[in-house]
């Protein structure tokens, strides 16, 4: 089975069943021991592109948002079994051109990441549709939306989990920020915690 691994900030790894590796927004924390079939930007913000930090597989693919967002069109791509769709994700301090969030499906689990965003008319419209089981979403506030929103965008998605990440700036976590985080489908994850994923 598939395994999420949350490393802090926005920064998490995906681990399928046949050990392929996924990171997504490289930039805090541990557990970039694996090297990378796979690595995902939402954006080019140095919070979450540090590349850097991933080992690299001789044949790993990188998408950033320039490849998954092609003249307006979220493009879908699959790696590995992998597939992996770009979906809108803008708000005052990210451009929508040049932001996306995505919709991982791996191992039939299916992994919904919010890129650094607020409430998208997709979220309302179209991702409720998905299926989606664990849904990461950011409540800093600051550079997007707060806790309050969040929850209300974790209710609207229907995901089966609803995880809060991207919190204080400069932080892996904040606790009590994670506690105003407060929809029904709440999983809180701290940094180097990590779970076994499940379709439901």
């Amino acid at each position: 089975m598939a395994k999420l691994l949350y490393q802090g900030h926005s920064s998490y790894r995906l681990t399928a069943d046949n050990g392929r590796v996924v990171y997504v927004d490289p930039y805090a924390g541990a557990g970039y021991d694996r090297p990378a079939d796979l690595v995902l930007i939402t954006h080019e913000h140095p919070d979450h592109s540090d590349i850097a930090l991933v080992r690299q597989k001789p044949d790993c693919v990188v998408l950033r948002e320039a490849d998954m967002l092609v003249d307006g069109e979220y493009q879908t791509k699959e790696v590995d079994s992998i597939t992996i769709q770009a979906v809108p994700a803008y708000n005052l301090k990210h451009d929508r051109d040049a932001s996306v969030g995505y919709v991982i499906t791996i191992d039939g689990v299916i992994v919904y990441g919010s890129g650094d965003t607020s409430t998208t008319s997709c979220m309302e419209d179209i991702l409720p549709f998905e299926q989606i089981d664990y849904a990461l979403l950011c409540i800093d506030g600051d550079h997007n939306m707060n806790a309050e929103e969040a929850s209300h965008c974790a209710e609207i998605l229907h995901a089966h989990h609803a995880i809060p990440i991207h919190m204080k700036a400069g932080a892996l976590f904040d606790d009590a920020l994670a506690e105003q985080f407060t929809p029904e489908n709440r999983l809180i994850m701290r940094p180097g915690e990590e779970i076994i994923l499940h379709h439901e």
